[in-house]
């Protein structure tokens, strides 16, 4: 099943955190003159407008980087992402929203490379289409993210993020992303891996956070963000989280800045609060 499309939910709350981190990593590994990959397991078509008929119909936006958007003080790490999202945006009027392989793009240099995979067959012509200017630093897939990462990894470099970010529409792909990361580990244990994955009163999304730090890992973040009380029907998402497989050692300190931050601006209600913990060899 192939339903999910990103452009539903574009630039939400969700993106916020995923993409604030993202940023944070990819400039992290960046400081080295050696290269890096970054690879993409569900990577979307890359670039979303905001006045589709698909962002529209929820307007998600709004209550996300919207939120954000005509703020003049800003957490520096906030700044640094927005910046990037302002620069697709010229005009100043918040109209397109980059997906993560065009923040990746954004903050890479001319010897990184990228991979990215995407399933969904309108996604994928969208997706190369918006990352045609970088040549072959980048290599798009049509194809399953989850099996790509055993022929993608290590990569040459034996440097890399890896972003795992799924729909989750299927209950399997709580199991998956677990099994993924256990292989992956084995091929290339010194990797950067980034999780998301969505707070939801379903069992198997309020097992994966434990399930997560149960791996055979010495070093990993979990930061998660919720932005309103679990809805008392059980439905929709109020919140989500990322968990960071070796992660810079700054991060945390940045997150303990922006978390409290974040919380204030995209809380809807007294049940907004954050997650932050971790765990250090």
């Amino acid at each position: 099943m192939l339903s999910y499309r990103h452009g539903f939910h574009a630039g939400n709350h969700a993106d916020v955190l995923k993409h604030l981190v993202l940023v944070q990593l990819t400039r992290y590994l960046g400081q080295k003159d050696k290269a890096f990959w970054y690879v993409d397991t569900h990577a979307g078509a890359g670039r979303y407008a905001l006045d589709s008929a698909q962002a529209v119909k929820l307007a998600e936006h709004r209550e996300g980087v919207g939120r954000l958007w005509g703020r003049k003080v800003l957490p520096p790490a906030v700044a640094d992402y927005l910046d990037l999202v302002r620069g697709m945006n010229p005009d100043g009027r918040l109209q397109t929203y980059p997906g993560s392989p065009c923040l990746a793009l954004a903050t890479m240099r001319a010897d990184d490379r990228l991979r990215l995979y995407e399933l969904h067959s309108r996604d994928v012509l969208r997706l190369r289409e918006n990352c045609a200017d970088a040549g072959k630093r980048v290599l798009v897939e049509h194809s399953d993210g989850f099996a790509a990462l055993k022929a993608v990894l290590p990569p040459p470099s034996r440097r890399a993020l890896v972003l795992i970010d799924p729909a989750y529409e299927e209950k399997r792909d709580y199991e998956r992303v677990v099994v993924a990361l256990k292989d992956s580990l084995l091929r290339f244990p010194g990797g950067t891996y980034l999780l998301w994955y969505p707070q939801l009163t379903r069992l198997e999304a309020h097992d994966l956070p434990p399930r997560l730090k149960r791996l055979p890992v010495k070093n990993w973040l979990h930061v998660a963000l919720r932005i309103k009380t679990p809805a008392a029907d059980g439905f929709g998402m109020h919140g989500s989280g990322l968990f960071v497989i070796n992660p810079p050692w700054t991060l945390q300190a940045t997150l303990q800045e922006v978390m409290p931050w974040l919380v204030d601006v995209l809380g809807l209600d007294q049940g907004a609060a954050f997650t932050l913990e971790s765990q250090q060899p």
